[in-house]
C-alpha cells in the first residue's frame, strides 16, 4: 500500500483519473491533480484499513443536522466568501514567506489575533493593502 500512496506522485494524470474510475466505480470529477492525488490516498488507505466506524458516520450526519436543520442544500451555501477555519494562507513578500491561520472570528498572524486580512496587510507592508487582494484570495480583475 505504501508503494502506491507514493507512486501516486509520479503519476500522470490521465493515470490519475483510470485510478479514479477503478477505485470510485465513478468519473474522475474536474479538480485539479493535488485534489485528485489527495482523494486516492484517502480511498486506498480507506480500502486497506477500512473507513469511518458506523458511529462515526451516525455522529457527524447529527452534527450536520444540528447546523443546518437536515437540510442538504444548506449545507452546500457559504454565508460569505471567508476561507474555511483553519485554513492557512502563505503570501512572500519582500523575501519572507508570511503565514495567517483562518479563525472562526478573524485571523491570527505571528500569534496575535486580527479582525481583517488588510490589518494582517498593513503590519506586514507598513501601507494599506485590501487584504483580500494581498493574499490573493480576489483577483484584481473582479475587484475593480
Amino acid at each position: 500500500m505504501l508503494g502506491r500512496l507514493a507512486a501516486l506522485k509520479a503519476a500522470s494524470t490521465p493515470d490519475l483519473k483510470q485510478q479514479w474510475r477503478d477505485l470510485f466505480a465513478a468519473e474522475p470529477p474536474p479538480y485539479n491533480r493535488r485534489f485528485l492525488e489527495t482523494r486516492l490516498a484517502y480511498r486506498i488507505q480507506e480500502l486497506a484499513y477500512g473507513g469511518l466506524k458506523p458511529e462515526t458516520i451516525e455522529r457527524l450526519e447529527a452534527l450536520g443536522e444540528q447546523l443546518d436543520g437536515g437540510n442538504p442544500v444548506l449545507r452546500r451555501i457559504r454565508g460569505d466568501d471567508r476561507p474555511i477555519t483553519g485554513t492557512r494562507l502563505i503570501r512572500e513578500y519582500q523575501g519572507v514567506e508570511h503565514s495567517v491561520t483562518v479563525l472562526h472570528d478573524g485571523f491570527e498572524y505571528q500569534g496575535r489575533p486580527y479582525q481583517s486580512l488588510s490589518s494582517i496587510a498593513r503590519a506586514i507592508t507598513g501601507t494599506r493593502w485590501n487584504g483580500w487582494l494581498f493574499f490573493g484570495l480576489k483577483n484584481r480583475r473582479a475587484a475593480a
